[in-house]
C-alpha cells in the first residue's frame, strides 16, 4: 500500500498545494491564531519562526505508540517552536526555548530519505504546524528521491481547517492531542482562547481525511487518525467530556492513546493544582471513561483495569 502522496496525488498538485500553503505564510494564518506577520521576512509572529525551517533533532524514534515504532523505529523530525504556549510543556526546551538549527529544503528533504534508509517505517514530524508549506515543499524533493514511507502529523490540536484541507491526499496518519475539553483551562495553561472550538473541528476534519487507524498485518500503521490524550492532575484536561467528544461525533473505534506519564516541567510549578505528577487512581479513572463510552483501541491492549 503506498501512501497517499503517491497513490493519490500528483506532482503537479502536490506544487499547487505548496504554492497555496506558502501564500498562507504571508500575513500568516498557517494556524489559528492567525497572527498576520509576514513570515516571509520576519520570526516575530506568535510561533516565533521565520521562513526556514528549524529542526532540533532527527532520528529512528523507538519511544512512540507500538504501531508507528514497529521493528526499526518511527523516523522523527522535532521541529522548534510551537503554535502553543503550554505551562507544563515537557519539550519546553525546544519548543519555548528555541534549541535547534535552521535548515534548507533541501536539508529537510535529506532527513526524511536518510530516515527511510534506515529502515523507519514512517516519517514523523512533530510540531510541524508553522512549517506545514516547507514540509511540503521538501516532500516534493524527497518524493523525486524515492521516498514511500507514511507521512506522520503530530501536532497539538490546534490546527486550521484551511491548512488541514490542503494536506488531504498528503499526511496518511494524523496524530493530534486532544489537550482541554475546556476553552477556560486553554487559556490559562497554553494561552489559546478558543482550542476546544478549534480541535474538535481539527479532528474532525482529519478522520474524514484519513478514518480510523488501519494498522497492516505486520502491526505497522499505514494510514488513518491516531488521538493522544495526556491525563493532567485534578482533571484540568477534562478527559470525560473529551472521550465523550471522541466516541460519539469521531468514532468508537477510533486509536486513543491515554498517556500518564504527566511530570510537573518548564513553568508548572507556578500553579500548585499542576505542581505534581498524576495519581494511579486518577489515570484508571480515565481508562475506564473511555471504556465506559465504547472506546477499546490504544489503550485496552496495554491496560485490564
Amino acid at each position: 500500500m503506498l501512501p497517499s502522496y503517491i497513490s493519490e496525488i500528483s506532482f503537479e498538485e502536490l506544487r499547487e498545494r505548496r504554492d497555496k500553503l506558502y501564500e498562507l505564510l504571508e500575513n500568516c494564518r498557517l494556524c489559528p491564531n492567525e497572527c498576520g506577520v509576514d513570515r516571509r521576512v520576519s520570526d516575530n509572529g506568535n510561533c516565533r519562526s521565520g521562513y526556514l525551517p528549524i529542526v532540533s533533532s532527527y532520528f529512528p524514534h523507538f519511544g512512540e505508540e507500538p504501531p508507528l515504532v514497529g521493528r526499526f523505529g518511527s523516523g522523527t523530525i522535532f521541529f522548534t517552536n510551537c503554535n502553543l504556549d503550554c505551562k507544563f510543556c515537557q519539550n519546553y526546551d525546544i519548543s519555548h526555548y528555541g534549541i535547534g538549527k535552521k535548515v534548507s529544503i533541501e536539508e529537510l528533504a535529506s532527513m526524511m530519505i536518510y530516515l527511510q534508509n534506515r529502515g523507519c517505517h514512517n516519517i514523523n514530524f512533530v510540531t510541524p504546524t508553522h512549517f506545514t508549506p516547507q514540509i511540503v515543499d521538501a516532500l516534493i524533493i524527497a518524493r523525486e528521491r524515492g521516498l514511500e514511507i507514511p507521512l506522520v502529523y503530530n501536532c497539538g490540536g490546534y490546527e486550521s481547517l484551511e491548512t488541514l484541507k490542503l494536506l488531504d491526499k498528503i499526511i496518511d496518519i494524523y496524530m493530534p492531542d486532544i489537550k482541554y475539553s475546556s476553552n477556560e483551562n486553554a487559556l490559562k495553561y497554553s494561552g489559546i482562547s478558543n482550542y476546544w472550538d478549534v480541535v474538535r473541528v481539527a479532528i474532525k476534519e482529519m478522520h474524514r481525511q484519513v478514518g480510523d487507524l488501519i494498522i497492516g498485518v505486520n502491526g505497522i500503521a499505514r494510514r488513518g487518525l491516531l488521538i493522544r490524550h495526556l491525563v493532567l492532575p485534578n482533571d484540568i484536561a477534562g478527559s470525560k467530556k473529551v472521550l465523550e467528544f471522541i466516541a460519539k461525533e469521531i468514532s468508537k473505534d477510533s486509536y486513543v492513546n491515554i498517556m500518564d506519564q504527566y511530570r510537573p516541567a518548564y513553568l508548572a510549578h507556578n500553579f500548585n493544582e499542576l505542581n505534581r505528577p498524576i495519581r494511579e487512581k486518577e489515570f484508571i479513572e480515565v481508562i475506564n471513561i473511555a471504556k465506559d463510552f465504547g472506546l477499546h483501541r490504544g489503550f485496552d491492549e496495554y491496560f485490564s483495569y
